[in-house]
């Protein structure tokens, strides 16, 4: 077998082998039981609720949730657009690096807080290092805030009646002390020692090879990619992201970055088997989600194995696949399976250049984001499947004749309005913003690298990666104008908020309805049946949504390169 394949192999085993007794962890974390870290982060907590007067046993119903969410996400924007916006007359700037513009540090604000780490700057020139000090602590809250969430909706499923969903503060406190902060600090440890700088002083001079000197960035790099990825944020540090030498210095450090990004998404998943007591149920939801990921990714790698058409018509061989815009160090194989990994699970780093993937590729790594439920971000991508979940257990209600009920929960018409207005949501934001990008060619047109059909995929490529929360991108547009900054900033705020309020508000109204013990009629959950339904939902209303789109961008780009 081929090593490369082999070593993609073991990353996803390893994955799902760390994952499931870490979704054991979580779901004692959720369930307030005993844990050995209790005694070390137990005063922590205290400290901070002492320090800011919140009541961490106090019951809060769906609504007060969300709105406690809604709040704190306000003043981390308001904070982080008066960082951004004064950096050059903050401190820890050695290398004296600008403030960001209004639009510019509007989009970044949203970005980070959104989880979506979209960045229309590079990292090493447009931000100083209190910038990235700040960026880092909003992917631990933007993280945290995720998970927190996904925890009410745990909550919610597992009581059989009740309007008292724990304590939104409580959960996002250990979600980020019990959870993220360990973890991260493990994460970031390792990377120190295998070469990533971890240091808050300027730019270094060094002389290469070759004899130049050069100027090369350095900063607290480990820190920030270790919860870059833990938290599925993305956000690179340097403009190359993860394949910037600094930032990923080595196949075993790309091991540990792919491990990470896959990690806690996937444990959520066991964690609601243990919450809920059904562990049936989480199998099921991560077979439907594994399934998915897989016709994802493996014809993505084959796709970069066999190279480009183009290349091999001028004679050129290929041994290692399509080489272009990937690291030598990770070869076509790797770089294609993180790919897909990256915009599955909404963390959009990079460690090759999405923009010269071959065009079949694109169209697997915008589906990834277009269906947005195969494992998907910290906490919220398990919202969106909780969706998917709803609407095949209605429709599966109407095939047999009975009331459609899931964990022994009426669904009624307010909650399948609430659910098709969620699901429309993401190809109505996506589609519509690329419409407005592609009617507006005196705001878009000079950002393009390329004005034929794959002019038309990085517009595309950039409104799905906002709408999915991703924050990866065709890097061959010039995305750093108003119009973008505004566009993609708009539709970040809408894709993120939406899609949680939703889920919480069927959750919590599921949670107040009388419960139904399961009879002879009820319709199982947790079979293999019931997770080929949902896979059919999710491909009919997710997918093939989006078919004229790509149509007209990487699908029209392949055909014209084999015609």
């Amino acid at each position: 077998m081929n090593s490369e394949i082999l070593g993609v192999i073991l990353m996803y085993v390893t994955v799902v082998a760390l994952a499931i007794p870490l979704g054991r962890y979580i779901g004692k974390v959720f369930n307030y039981e005993n844990t050995w870290i209790d005694k070390i982060f137990n005063p922590l907590d205290t400290l901070l609720f002492k320090l800011s007067g919140i009541n961490p046993a106090k019951e809060m119903n769906w609504k007060q949730h969300l709105v406690a969410m809604l709040t704190i996400n306000v003043v981390w924007f308001i904070l982080s657009m008066l960082v951004l916006t004064n950096m050059s007359l903050l401190p820890l700037n050695p290398d004296g690096n600008p403030s960001m513009s209004a639009d510019l540090a509007f989009n970044t604000s949203v970005s980070f807080v959104t989880n979506t780490n979209l960045q229309h700057y590079s990292g090493e020139t447009g931000m100083s290092y209190l910038g990235q000090l700040i960026l880092m602590l909003w992917q631990f809250i933007s993280a945290g805030t995720g998970i927190a969430i996904a925890a009410v909706v745990f909550m919610a499923m597992k009581e059989r009646k009740t309007e008292n969903l724990g304590n939104f503060y409580s959960f996002f406190v250990r979600s980020c002390t019990r959870i993220l902060l360990p973890i991260a600090v493990l994460v970031a440890t390792i990377f120190v020692f295998n070469g990533m700088p971890m240091t808050f002083e300027g730019k270094d001079t060094i002389v290469t090879v070759q004899g130049d000197t050069v100027q090369v960035s350095r900063g607290p790099v480990a820190a920030f990619v270790a919860i870059k990825h833990l938290g599925t944020n993305g956000g690179g540090f340097f403009g190359a992201n993860s394949a910037h030498p600094l930032e990923n210095p080595s196949y075993l450090t790309n091991i540990v970055q792919m491990v990470t990004q896959m990690l806690i998404t996937i444990a959520l998943i066991f964690a609601l088997g243990y919450v809920i007591r059904r562990k049936k149920l989480a199998w099921m939801i991560f077979g439907v989600m594994s399934v998915g990921f897989l016709l994802l990714t493996v014809p993505t790698i084959i796709s970069e194995m066999n190279g480009n058409t183009k290349i091999a018509e001028l004679g050129i061989q290929q041994p290692m696949g399509s080489m272009e815009g990937k690291e030598i160090r990770f070869g076509a194989v790797s770089s294609a399976y993180w790919s897909i990994a990256t915009t599955v699970i909404s963390t959009g780093s990079v460690n090759a250049m999405h923009d010269s993937f071959t065009p079949l590729s694109g169209v697997y790594q915008l589906l990834a984001m277009m269906i947005n439920a195969f494992y998907g971000g910290c906490g919220v991508g398990f919202l969106n499947f909780y969706i998917y979940i709803i609407l095949a257990v209605f429709i599966s209600g109407l095939m047999v004749g009975r009331t459609p009920e899931f964990l022994g929960k009426k669904i009624e018409a307010k909650e399948m309005k609430i659910a098709m207005l969620i699901a429309l949501l993401h190809p109505f934001l996506i589609l519509v913003g690329t419409a407005l990008a592609t009617a507006l060619p005196a705001y878009t047109s000079a950002s393009l690298s390329n004005p034929g059909f794959h002019g038309f995929s990085q517009m595309l490529y950039e409104i799905t990666s906002s709408s999915a929360n991703n924050g990866s991108g065709f890097e061959g547009l010039g995305d750093n104008t108003p119009f973008w900054n505004m566009a993609c900033g708009i539709i970040m705020l809408l894709a993120r908020y939406l899609p949680i309020i939703g889920p919480v508000a069927i959750a919590g109204i599921l949670a107040s309805k009388k419960y139904i013990p399961e009879g002879n009629g009820t319709l199982k959950t947790d079979t293999s049946t019931f997770g080929l339904m949902v896979f059919a939902v999710i491909a009919i209303v997710a997918a093939l949504a989006f078919f004229p789109a790509l149509t007209l961008g990487p699908i029209a780009e392949y055909f014209s390169m084999i015609k």
